[in-house]
């Protein structure tokens, strides 16, 4: 009796993660490439073609939703998103907070102060942002953005035409999104001192933990099989950025 007791708890709890849908939208603005790209469904970016199949080798369902930027870290801190992929080092000090765990790493991650040609010797320090106005996206996570002001773009696209326009004189930018940007504008930037590095990982809504074994072994099935790094060799190739 207790036996059966046991086993119908367990199949009920594994029914139940199953049954479990997570919702979801990919972090990032429309610029964000090539992250996230979503002009074209065929090829919506490394996130936007990695995301579902992650979830689907974890045999986890996903709902999708279409959040800007600014209000993702809001829906997720009110649960009407369950997870997102962000890097750690993109926090102070690399703490995401209490209501989150985190999974493996997916990819590597890295921005930089961008500038114009000009000024790239200027920016080469990073802490010659403290005190000064740097162009940022609205609703982006900034690590240190306690020691400089925050001037708000709505994408890394438009980062670049504001150097451009002088109004701002460096901005903070993933290195693929400014050159990819920089190329398709024929707006030439510079990359001076990276202001951060590190990794892509999935922060998960600490309610739903249990998940992250499965979601854990299917990133680690899709690094083994080449299915990632076949998504970023698409997605970085050297003629998008140079």
């Amino acid at each position: 009796m207790y036996y059966l007791f046991l086993l119908s708890a367990v199949l009920l709890f594994h029914a139940k993660l199953h049954a479990t849908t997570l919702k979801y939208n990919v972090n990032g603005s429309s610029s964000w490439v090539p992250y996230y790209i979503t002009e074209d469904a065929n090829n919506s970016g490394i996130l936007g073609e990695l995301v579902p199949q992650i979830l689907a080798t974890a045999s986890i369902d996903i709902e999708r939703h279409d959040f800007p930027p600014q209000r993702t870290n809001q829906a997720l801190e009110k649960g009407l998103l369950d997870f997102d992929f962000v890097s750690p080092s993109w926090f102070a000090d690399g703490d995401m907070g209490g209501q989150f765990v985190q999974s493996e790493p997916v990819l590597h991650i890295q921005e930089n102060i961008i500038t114009l040609k000009d000024n790239q010797e200027t920016w080469s320090n990073i802490a010659k942002i403290k005190g000064q106005p740097i162009g940022t996206v609205f609703g982006y996570l900034y690590h240190d953005d306690d020691i400089f002001t925050r001037v708000d773009f709505s994408s890394e696209k438009q980062l670049i035409k504001a150097l451009h326009k002088n109004r701002v004189n460096a901005a903070i930018s993933g290195d693929l999104p400014a050159l990819y940007w920089a190329k398709k504008l024929n707006l030439p930037i510079a990359l001076a001192a990276i202001h951060s590095k590190g990794v892509l990982v999935m922060r998960l809504r600490k309610e739903h933990q249990a998940l992250m074994p499965q979601i854990n072994a299917a990133i680690l099935e899709l690094k083994n099989d080449g299915t990632i790094q076949d998504l970023i060799d698409k997605y970085t190739k050297t003629e998008l950025y140079l």
